[in-house]
């Protein structure tokens, strides 16, 4: 068994394990009245956060760790053996007389191997510990105010690297909680394998080989460097929260606050003085705004809105100064110092973050904005040529002018795709997850969304292209008939004789068959015609005339061609006479078929043509004329009814 100082290492032990748990017990117990005068509590989500995160890095850490020590393991217990074998061979060149010296040579010779594979353990280990320096975190012993004293990486004995920063940072809690420290009571002393840092038979921590070569130095600078330190704080902590200091500082924290009283009551003073001027210059300075003789803001309006907007700076200020003054009241007591930096931080890291990335995507946005220049100066040259060529100044075989509009923004579109996937690798965050799957997200629901869209905008190029008709043409879609007002890449808007708005999807027009009246009527003319039905006692000829003189008198029909009468049928009670007559307004048609009508009306009245239209039976004995009495003569009298007697029978 070894022996330490006298004492067994498994009573040394089990004494420091019992030590250790009660520093632990005192110091969760002052930490907590400690935190409870800083206000911690206002960072309680903060740290729950960071204690997940920590875990998970912890984890990881740990795996590292764990391999790292069984590597060290396997150099430590080939070190012991070694150290037993030295200490024999030592013992064996004591115990040789002066005169053996072929014995003493093979001793040295084999304590000098013995100390060259030391020093290869040695760089093995220096080896090791430098391939994990960027990989594996230690464990830090924090002050008393959360600052970071030194760093332990290695385990030593049956405490973990962690398990040894919470139990020296217990250890040296509980020597501030002394009354009349003496920083000369703490010590150095020397083990067999470690130097012990000690206040009286307490061992505060201990310094083993690997944490000096974790920090790149020996055990012994590294022991008086840990014990300045240890002590330093434990002086600093004892200053920084002795009566003096703390009345002091609550001294300046009342100072603050009722400095911060005074400002926001002034503040809010002031504030009140300028809504109530804004509120009596309505109707005098306060006239409303107006862009022209539209009235943007009434006076009422705008006062409210300068009311609105004086409110909301009162509030700004106050916070301003609120946010402003908590980091100084946080900087006053030691234990919530770094509260300060946190609070500046919510505010600094942002602005940080968007200052840096917009200087970071500087040259990125120079690259988009000259490319969006080039890409509009482009869109700006086939503008050009689409207006020469709908001005009838730029003629290209086979291209009609009406074509010119549709093209260049089918042109436009696929210009701007183009530009977009340029620039897309510019974007900031493009190559991001997050960015792609809202760019997968928007196309799903645009392929999904305009299918039936997507069908009218290729019909509403197809009749474009096909120019069926043109914006002002008198055309026959289906069952509606009117004038083409718009043709847009959806819909083709008919207004009809009624001054009806119909909306006609294109992909319906596609799939309806579709009458122009206008197309060919301004150099071949546009046939109207319409049928009258007349019974067989009027002679064929006389009905010709008469449709013919009755054309021919109707406003808007042509004299050349001359209007043409054709018999479409012989029925039984009459014949159909379909009047034909040439016109070059076809967006007149319901007037000219209108005064048509009553042109033959008038000519058959005034020839004494009866329409017999739909039926009349052509038994005339005691019946009225159907013709109007301004037309028939002034002696005119129904016939009477003729019967004949056969008086035989």
């Amino acid at each position: 068994m070894l022996i330490i100082k006298n004492r067994p290492y498994k009573e040394i032990v089990s004494a420091n394990f019992q030590s250790n748990l009660d520093s632990s017990i005192l110091f969760v117990i002052n930490k907590i009245k400690r935190v409870s005068i800083c206000f911690i509590f206002l960072f309680i989500s903060q740290s729950v956060l960071s204690q997940q995160d920590n875990t998970k890095n912890d984890s990881v850490n740990l795996a590292i760790l764990q391999d790292f020590n069984k590597k060290l393991d396997l150099i430590e217990k080939q070190h012991i053996v070694d150290s037993i074998k030295k200490a024999s061979l030592e013992t064996q060149l004591l115990s040789l007389k002066t005169t053996d010296n072929l014995k003493k040579e093979e001793l040295l010779k084999q304590l000098n191997d013995l100390n060259k594979s030391d020093s290869i353990r040695i760089a093995n280990k220096k080896r090791e510990i430098n391939s994990l320096r960027h990989s594996v975190k230690g464990y830090p012993v924090t002050g008393f105010f959360n600052d970071t004293l030194f760093v332990i990486y290695n385990k030593l004995g049956s405490f973990s690297a962690k398990d040894r920063a919470v139990a020296i940072r217990a250890r040296i809690s509980k020597l501030a909680d002394e009354f009349g420290f003496n920083a000369k009571s703490i010590e150095i002393i020397e083990t067999e394998t470690t130097l012990d840092i000690v206040k009286g038979e307490s061992i505060i921590m201990s310094v083993s080989e690997n944490d000096a070569i974790w920090n790149n130095t020996t055990k012994s600078d590294l022991a008086k460097q840990y014990k300045t330190i240890i002590t330093d704080a434990i002086i600093k902590y004892k200053q920084e929260t002795g009566f003096s200091t703390l009345a002091k500082e609550i001294g300046l924290a009342l100072l603050v606050i009722f400095i911060i009283f005074f400002l926001i009551k002034y503040i809010k003073k002031l504030f009140h003085w300028f809504e109530s001027k804004i509120i009596n210059e309505e109707n005098h300075r306060i006239k409303g705004i107006k862009i022209r003789n539209f009235t943007l803001f009434d006076a009422h309006q705008q006062v409210n809105a300068l009311l609105t907007v004086n409110t909301f700076l009162k509030w700004v200020f106050i916070a301003i100064i609120i946010y402003t003054a908590l980091p100084i009241l946080f900087g006053i007591f030691p234990w919530t110092k770094d509260f300060a930096g946190i609070l500046f931080g919510y505010i600094l890291n942002p602005v940080k973050k968007i200052a840096l990335g917009f200087w970071n995507y500087l040259p990125n946005l120079i690259t988009t904005l000259v490319i969006i220049l080039v890409f509009r100066y482009v869109l700006k040259g086939i503008n050009f040529l689409k207006n020469e060529i709908q001005k009838g100044n730029l003629e290209i075989p086979g291209f009609y002018a009406d074509w010119a509009n549709p093209t260049y923004q089918i042109i436009r579109i696929l210009v701007f795709a183009f530009m977009i996937v340029v620039i897309y690798p510019l974007l900031p965050g493009s190559q991001s997850e997050a960015f792609k799957g809202v760019s997968v997200f928007l196309g799903f629901l645009f392929t999904f969304g305009s299918a039936g869209s997507l069908s009218n905008i290729i019909a509403g190029l197809i009749l474009t292209y096909m120019r069926l008709f043109k914006i002002g043409d008198r055309v026959k879609i289906g069952e509606v008939t009117g004038d083409v007002i718009e043709k847009s890449l959806l819909v083709t808007r008919i207004r009809t004789i009624k001054n009806e708005i119909i909306s006609i999807p294109n992909s319906t027009v596609m799939n309806s068959h579709t009458i122009n009246y206008s197309s060919d009527a301004p150099e071949k003319g546009l046939i109207i015609h319409s049928t009258v039905t007349i019974g067989y006692d009027v002679p064929w000829k006389t009905m010709h005339e008469a449709l013919i003189e009755a054309a021919s008198k109707t406003n808007l029909v042509l004299p050349e061609p001359k209007p043409f009468v054709l018999q479409t049928s012989l029925d039984d009670f009459y014949v159909s006479y379909e009047i034909n007559a040439y016109i070059k307004e076809p967006n007149k048609q319901a007037v000219i078929y209108s005064d048509l009508h009553q042109n033959i009306q008038d000519i058959c009245n005034e020839r004494g043509i009866e329409i017999m239209s739909p039926h009349y039976r052509a038994a005339r004995d005691g019946s009225q004329t159907t013709i109007p009495e301004n037309y028939l003569d002034k002696n005119y009298k129904a016939p009477p009814f003729n019967f004949k007697i056969n008086k035989e029978e």
